[in-house]
């Protein structure tokens, strides 16, 4: 974490505190310290902002409509659940849902489409007041851990007497559904706001309780106020009821194992995770909860830049700014609603591992369905934040799976695109940021190129890519089309050089000849760049071509003609004798014009896919098996120094002159990069230079 970062932290904090805490950070010096400390910080001042803010607060903050004031009247009606619902509340309650606390978010949503009905109600028919046409829509949620009882109340559309035994006593029939179907025919309802689809999110509340009571009062006008009620034993009750508000109230008994969903921090926790966009306002225990909107379902125009950093840091649960913004929708062929972010900082050490989850959360109609949504993004870009909405996503019935289907592959394929013409754009229009942006997030670029299937797809993802260039300064990245505009009218090919760093590239003799002929080289100095490249292949009707491939492909590289100084059977002895000292190790020796500078240079048939051999697998082979499958190609300059030296001491001291190529060959496999420790050198050298030596 920058110091810049680290101020901004801090800032919650209590002021005499600051330069202490400042100063500790800058005498950190390992960064997961700087991180550790940073966090305890910012916890701790997040602390003390949420109580001064308590301790701040006024009466008019508090707002909530539970007053107990309902009490069944009368006889009461026995009845039994249709369609099996013994057997099917028992599969509801124990086997439908992974996880408890989805109770919550199933009663949410049910309140949620019951305040959403009366919202198209009052637009369509002009209720009147006592018809709840002037009415807040609101939930409601009551909390008393004492008595384990939790209770969840909307002021929405209520139900009358036949509406409660037909929706609540018949499992797997939804409310939602039904009005929805009456619908079909009119205009200007919003349908993208009702959540249910199954009928079966009330029964979940038996996940945690061993009674549940409801209250309802429908919405039309000198409504009866009823009382309905189950252990879930196979029956319920109903009977009429004083003191009850028009809507829904649900009032759960909470078994002993399941107290815990009677404490206000845990309700909190889960409304915010699951349903903290739900159209309409929520509160808890008289304090609103959901006050993050959903800025997805907002034209982007009416999004601010402060809204967007706010809906990031709690969508990512980071503290840092998105660099770039993708707000995004469409109909067809798949209906989205995304909003998605790309990090201005460098990943964190979890983020870079392949084993980390996509940072997209999925929700359908703003209800949370996953928060790590690995179904609809490649891995690859596992450092995308976000949320993406869809009402055409088909989900199995408890709402936490994603059923097998096309249109999975078919939404994971429309965001992939629009994601890289997004970057691709970025590239263009904002180039120095997002070269910033490549910098600390490329990996994951190479990455996708290496793990995808789709050749369109990778072709792509390569525009993205940057690489220093042999005709620009150091430091200056270009893109493989902006190669593509500079291509000489006979060349075909987009020449690459791998090494470690720019100069090495520049002083390897692979390059010597691309220089001299004025052909621009792209230096690979990133590990992998040069598997990355062999698996992209082509890029705008180009191969992409390493430099050792084209000068081992050279046939113009042998002709004598070109040689200073040239005895061809000196040079035809010296290559023999070679053969014979480099038995199994070269496999072919030849002469090359392509080397001013150099005496030697060793060649393979893909050294790309060579050189990731030698760092994967080399260590399970021995030395022969090594050298037979690699087949190098000795390469040599008979203009050089040494390479004439040779020549004479060949004859005259046969045993310098084998030290010396062995030597010349271990340099030339060390430099082409197929030697995996080049410590195995120093034995060697020193024979070498104990030889040279012996006469002095």
């Amino acid at each position: 974490m920058s110091l810049c970062r680290f101020q901004q932290v801090i800032k919650f904090g209590k002021p005499f505190l600051r330069p202490v805490i400042f100063n500790r950070l800058k005498s950190l010096s390992s960064e997961a310290q700087r991180q550790r400390l940073s966090a305890l910080v910012y916890n701790h001042a997040r602390s003390i902002s949420s109580q001064a803010a308590a301790e701040n607060s006024t009466e008019t903050d508090y707002h909530s409509i539970i007053n107990d004031t309902e009490k069944a009247t009368g006889e009461s009606s026995k009845f039994e659940f249709q369609s099996e619902t013994r057997m099917l509340l028992d599969i509801v309650a124990k086997s439908l849902y992974s996880d408890k606390e989805v109770f919550v978010r199933e009663l949410v949503s049910n309140a949620s489409d019951a305040l959403e009905k009366l919202r198209y109600l009052r637009s369509s028919e002009n209720l009147s007041v006592d018809e709840g046409g002037d009415r807040n829509l609101e939930i409601h949620i009551g909390t008393d851990k004492q008595n384990r009882v939790l209770t969840i109340q909307d002021t929405g559309i209520g139900m009358t007497r036949e509406e409660l035994i037909s929706n609540l006593g018949t499992i797997a029939r939804s409310g939602s559904k039904a009005f929805l179907e009456k619908l079909k025919e009119k205009q200007g309802f919003d349908a993208s706001n009702i959540i249910g689809q199954f009928g079966v999110g009330f029964y979940s509340a038996f996940m945690v309780a061993d009674k549940v009571e409801v209250f309802t009062k429908s919405y039309a006008k000198d409504s009866e106020g009823l009382h309905w009620s189950t252990d879930g034993s196979g029956t319920f009750e109903i009977s009429q009821a004083q003191g009850v508000q028009p809507g829904t109230k649900i009032v759960l008994y909470l078994r002993q194992d399941c107290r815990e969903f009677s404490d206000d921090d845990m309700i909190n926790r889960i409304i915010k995770k699951y349903s903290n966009f739900v159209g309409s306002p929520i509160f808890v225990n008289g304090k609103k909860v959901n006050v993050i909107q959903p800025l997805w379902t907002m034209e982007p125009k009416d999004v601010t830049q402060d809204q967007h950093a706010e809906f990031y840091r709690f969508i990512g649960n980071c503290y840092d700014s998105p660099r770039f913004t993708l707000h995004y929708s469409t109909d067809a062929p798949i209906n989205i609603r995304a909003l998605l972010y790309f990090p201005d900082e460098k990943p964190g050490l979890f983020e870079s591992s392949t084993n980390s989850s996509v940072g997209v959360s999925l929700y359908s109609r703003k209800i949370l369905i996953l928060s790590k949504a690995d179904a609809i993004l490649p891995k690859w870009l596992r450092f995308v934040k976000g949320v993406v909405d869809s009402e055409d996503i088909p989900l199995n019935l408890s709402r936490e799976l994603l059923q097998n289907s096309a249109l999975i592959t078919k939404l994971r394929s429309v965001l992939t695109s629009r994601i890289l013409k997004f970057l691709f754009d970025r590239s263009v229009k904002q180039t120095e940021e997002f070269n910033q942006f490549y910098k600390n997030y490329g990996f994951f670029l190479k990455e996708g190129i290496v793990m995808s299937n789709d050749t369109t797809e990778k072709e792509d993802i390569g525009k993205l890519l940057r690489f220093e260039s042999s005709t620009k300064e150091a430091g200056e990245l270009v893109s493989l089309p902006e190669y593509c505009k500079r291509l000489a009218p006979d060349q075909k090919d987009i020449f690459y050089l791998a090494a470690p760093s720019r100069t090495l590239a520049e002083q390897s003799p692979y390059y010597e000849s691309f220089k001299k002929r004025n052909l621009e080289v792209l230096f690979c100095t990133e590990p992998y760049d040069e598997l990355v490249l062999m698996h992209l292949a082509r890029i705008n009707n180009h191969n992409l071509t390493s430099v050792e491939k084209e000068m081992r492909q050279n046939t113009e590289a042998e002709k004598a003609d070109q040689f200073e100084s040239f005895n061809k059977g000196e040079v035809d002895n010296l290559i023999n004798y070679m053969k014979k000292v480099l038995d199994k190790k070269a496999f072919e020796i030849k002469t090359t014009n392509r080397l001013e500078s150099h005496p030697c240079v060793v060649t393979v048939q893909d050294m790309a896919s060579a050189r990731h051999f030698i760092r994967t697998q080399s260590h399970q082979l021995d030395e022969n098996a090594h050298y037979n499958l690699l087949q190098p190609r000795f390469e040599i300059n008979p203009n050089h120094p040494i390479i004439q030296k040779l020549v004479k001491i060949s004859s005259s001291d046969p045993e310098l002159a084998e030290l010396l190529t062995k030597q010349l060959f271990m340099n030339s496999m060390v430099g082409a990069g197929l030697v995996e420790d080049p410590r195995t050198l120093l034995t060697s050298m020193n024979e070498l230079l104990a030889k040279a030596l012996e006469k002095y």
